[in-house]
């Protein structure tokens, strides 16, 4: 697998358009994540995690655990100051407001795809 960097690119989902998506890759930017926003334009990919806590949040998000190859786990609706479940198998989480994915067709076992940089290559591992 590559290395994952700070920014922004596309997510590709299976039933939709591209939704915006940022990526959160060094320790600042996964520690960080949504925390302090009041809303999310699009999605957060936070890489090489497997749990994702709420405290401090200020709106309710859904959760979406990928494992290596991004194919969706689970996809669970988390309130303000929740501790998520550890996700042994899971790789990345996708982050993003309460019932987006639903809308984009993010569900287990669908298979989302990264695609990072000016030129749309597929992200590390995506």
């Amino acid at each position: 697998m590559g290395k994952w960097a700070d920014g922004t690119g596309t997510l590709a989902v299976p039933e939709g358009p591209g939704v915006p998506l940022e990526v959160a890759a060094s320790y600042r930017a996964r520690r960080r994540g949504l925390l302090g926003r009041d809303g999310v334009a699009g999605a957060l990919l936070i890489v090489r995690t497997n749990s994702v806590h709420t405290f401090g949040m200020r709106f309710p998000i859904d959760v979406a655990y990928l494992d290596r190859s991004f194919r969706v786990l689970s996809v669970v609706t988390m309130r303000p100051g929740r501790l998520g479940m550890v996700r042994p198998r899971g790789r990345h989480v996708l982050e993003a407001e309460a019932g987006a994915m639903a809308g984009w067709g993010v569900r287990p076992g669908a298979r989302v795809r990264v695609e990072t940089g000016a030129t749309g290559d597929p992200a590390p591992g995506g």
